[in-house]
């Protein structure tokens, strides 16, 4: 019975905790930047919202992290936008996580001379993806979620919790890049 009890207090204290750092995790304001990083995840508008930033003038070059591979037609076709005022550029991290996903955008900056990167997650990964970012790149990093919103069970955002304070122990171990 205790130990059942001590779990209902460790899911509550997860789930209080993680709704206040993750589900309602700090967005920077939009402004103009070198690059604008989009990671990857799944088909949310993350795309198309990187690439209508760039087509507001946010900046002239998009990153869209491609871990899909080429057979993704949807990939395909974002990695295929031309527009005279913005570059686009597909890249497969490697490793296929956020880390590598840091990992290219600070060999993409040091060869570009990038000093600011925008980059663009889910809300709840925004705090994972700043530390890591940080450990990786030493410019200035802007943090924009998705816009939209997230109507998942109590116990599938006791997941995401769960899954994004393991990623964040994991980045601390493995510390600067």
């Amino acid at each position: 019975m205790c130990v059942l009890g001590a779990a209902g207090v460790g899911a509550v204290g997860l789930g209080a905790g993680g709704h206040f750092i993750y589900a309602t995790a700090r967005a920077d304001s939009i402004r103009p930047v070198d690059a604008i990083i989009v990671l990857g995840g799944e088909r949310d508008g993350r795309e198309e919202y990187g690439i209508d930033l760039a087509r507001q003038s946010i900046s002239t070059n998009v990153v869209l992290s491609n871990p899909y591979g080429p057979r993704e037609r949807g990939m395909a076709e974002f990695c295929a936008t031309r527009d005279p005022a913005f570059t686009v550029t597909c890249v497969r991290p490697q490793p296929s996580t956020t880390r590598g996903e840091a990992l290219f955008t600070r060999d993409l900056a040091a060869q570009h001379g990038w000093t600011s990167v925008m980059v663009i997650s889910w809300r709840y990964h925004l705090p994972r993806a700043r530390y890591i970012f940080s450990q990786c790149f030493d410019g200035e990093i802007v943090m924009r979620p998705v816009p939209r919103d997230y109507d998942f069970s109590v116990a599938h955002w006791e997941c995401i919790y769960l899954y994004q304070t393991f990623g964040f122990v994991k980045a601390f171990f493995q510390g600067r890049s």
